[in-house]
């Protein structure tokens, strides 16, 4: 069985997805999952990009111990310089380089002819090899370049030190046909091709992603890059579990093996729909809630005489058990603190006294606490920053009614930066907008509603809601987000949670000049 590296990109080419916004706090959480999924590499952003993101990177580098950390850069000495500053304190620095390749980019985008082009990358992964032993060079927008050229960059980039060659697909031109034999003509053609890892990255633009990536690795690819739930720019990225399983469940067809650790798919899937505000759709394959419903009548017959009738992959092949209850009001503090470490979260005494008292704040509301519950509960605590918050949601009140003398109003009271409490009201047309409305009257700023969501969190009519708000103020997008039972409770505490993380971004880092984006 040939391995596949696993190269994950949630907290890169993921984040680059309209409306996410993770801090540092949310990225660590995130790239820890990660670590226990069992990827290969984890790219966990764009050094130069902004002072907080080489914070990130540099906190991720210092924390995951068993995958390998990368960060992206362009062929610049300014940007890998960043890279190492992030990147020094890792296992095994590693760096992600990358320059365009195609003739529309190289004309339009990059003004360069292709002998610069090729000299550029030289001498960036030749500045690289200085600092760094683990080296991968991408060809962007490489399915659209012409193959004589491709195959000459690749073989200068693995002269020059080169010890991954990257071929993304970056806009999801490519059909599988088409791509896999990209891999084949460079594995026969460029000098040294044995040395080095050929790496696929395609996104979803046509739906064609996994089929490309497959296509790909059938062709002689030595690595994988994708995202979780298969996010990313415009249409995303190839979806990693859909990959992780495919080479498990069709072995026989591949004769390949990712590493990944399957039953942590489906938390890991929970973990970042969760925490980037973006819903996996019901018929999402691998983790979508529909992936093993059966309502068809016949198919129903199937599943009761042989479940392999119709379900190819099983829910605990994923971690998707069914869970029973899992804690009441009446566990204690140790089988609490039992139950946590069993899902893999690491909590400090003071984190763990936060968190119980939150569980218990909810066992004396809710009958039944589930595994989704504890898994809201114990990320917020996880991921608090140590930022105190700007403002904090105090009292709430509503009135409103259906008929037409009856207007929503929204009563507010909230702690404000430097410690005073303010009260203030206003209407809406309806008693979200009215909550909206107030909440602006109190941060005294103009800010636009881009995006706001209610999601249930398990079943039930006692089930947590938790609410998602986009937001765009001072010209800076931010989301936010919070789970109660009371969603409009969750609603408040989500308007706020997105304009406390503006703030601290203000109060953190200085502008940063704009950073092209990357395939």
């Amino acid at each position: 069985m040939r391995k596949i590296d696993i190269f994950d990109t949630t907290l890169r080419d993921g984040e680059q997805s309209a409306g996410i916004n993770l801090n540092t706090a949310e990225k660590l959480e995130i790239a820890r999952q990660l670590e226990r999924l069992g990827v290969s590499v984890i790219e966990a952003g764009f050094p130069a990009a902004s002072p907080g993101d080489q914070d990130a990177v540099r906190r991720i580098a210092g924390t995951v111990k068993n995958s390998v950390v990368t960060g992206l850069a362009r062929c610049h000495a300014k940007d890998i310089d960043a890279a190492w500053e992030a990147l020094k304190g890792a296992e095994q620095p590693h760096i992600h380089i990358f320059l365009a390749t195609s003739p529309i980019h190289m004309a339009h985008k990059l003004k360069k002819t292709p002998d610069q082009v090729v000299e550029a990358a030289v001498e960036a992964i030749k500045y690289a090899k200085r600092f760094f032993p683990l080296v991968q060079w991408s060809a962007e927008d490489a399915s659209r370049t012409e193959p004589e050229f491709l195959a000459r960059i690749a073989a200068e980039a693995v002269k020059a030190g080169a010890t991954t060659i990257n071929i993304p697909d970056t806009v999801g031109y490519s059909t599988p046909h088409d791509y896999g034999s990209i891999f084949k003509f460079l594995k026969e053609t460029v000098p040294g091709i044995e040395r080095v890892k050929l790496s696929a990255h395609c996104h979803d633009d046509l739906g064609m992603a996994t089929a490309n990536t497959l296509a790909a690795i059938e062709n002689g690819a030595d690595q994988v890059e994708g995202t979780i739930n298969g996010i990313g720019e415009r249409a995303g990225n190839v979806a990693l579990e859909e990959i992780a399983v495919a080479l498990h469940i069709r072995k026989d067809h591949y004769r390949a093996e990712s590493g990944i650790t399957l039953k942590e798919i489906k938390r890991t899937s929970q973990l970042v729909s969760q925490l980037t505000g973006v819903a996996v759709q019901p018929n999402k394959a691998v983790i979508g809630k529909n992936a093993f419903a059966h309502e068809s009548g016949i198919h129903q017959d199937g599943m009761l005489k042989n479940p392999e009738t119709y379900e190819i992959i099983t829910p605990a092949l994923i971690g998707d058990a069914h869970t029973e209850l899992v804690l009441g009001k009446h566990s204690g503090r140790h089988a609490f603190r039992d139950r946590a470490v069993q899902m893999g979260f690491e909590l400090g005494e003071e984190q763990l006294n936060e968190a119980f008292a939150e569980f218990k704040k909810l066992a004396d509301r809710k009958k039944e606490i589930t595994e989704a519950d504890l898994l809201v509960i114990l990320t917020d605590n996880q991921i608090q920053d140590t930022e105190t918050p700007v403002y904090e949601l105090g009292s709430f009140q509503l009135q409103f009614g259906n008929g037409s003398a009856n207007i929503p109003t929204a009563t507010v009271s909230a702690t404000m930066p430097d410690g005073t409490e303010v009260t203030e009201a206003a209407t809406g047309s309806g008693s979200v907008e009215a909550i909206f409305n107030t909440l602006e009257r109190i941060v005294k700023e103009k800010v636009n509603i881009l995006d706001y969501r209610v999601t249930s969190i398990g079943k039930g009519r006692d089930a947590l809601g938790e609410a998602y708000v986009n937001l765009r103020v001072g010209g800076m997008e931010v989301a936010g987000r919070d789970a109660s039972q009371d969603v409009l409770e969750a609603t408040a505490n989500a308007y706020f949670n997105a304009i406390n993380r503006k703030l601290v971004k203000d109060a953190q880092e200085q502008p940063a000049a704009a950073v092209p984006a990357a395939h």
